[in-house]
């Protein structure tokens, strides 16, 4: 069994990384989708169109589990979402949004939910 495993184990490598590569483009298809929807309004149109493209070829690529086509369609991918999200950064004036920024810096948590109690310590001296 032992040798078994010795000779079929490069084709287990090879079985795990197109696993590997199938689930990582899939991850990127689902959340390239996600992005979109929640951010395609603030998209140009410019930046939108190459990454509904690499989004089409990816998923293309996919389908046909063609690995060197995914790898490159997720480059492609990539990059087109660098050039949106730095156009994006670019419109909101280069702030990065702070959701402690509207507390003065404050923590969120530190609001009236902390309650003080009064204990008292107890010590066992049957040990």
């Amino acid at each position: 069994m032992k040798e078994e495993a010795e000779a079929n184990a490069e084709a287990d490598k090879i079985a795990k990384e197109q696993a590997d590569k199938l689930n990582a483009a899939d991850a990127l298809i689902f959340s390239t989708e996600k992005q979109l929807k929640e951010f395609g309004e603030k998209i140009s149109a410019d930046k939108k169109a190459p990454i509904e493209e690499g989004l089409n070829k990816l998923k293309t690529a996919h389908a046909a589990k063609d690995f060197a086509a995914m790898e490159t369609a997720q480059t492609e991918l990539q990059n087109a979402w660098n050039a949106a999200s730095e156009e994006m950064y670019k419109e909101t004036g280069g702030q990065a949004q702070d959701p402690n920024a509207a507390n003065g810096g404050a923590n969120p948590n530190s609001g009236d939910d902390v309650t003080d109690v009064d204990y008292e310590e107890v010590k066992d001296d049957n040990k």
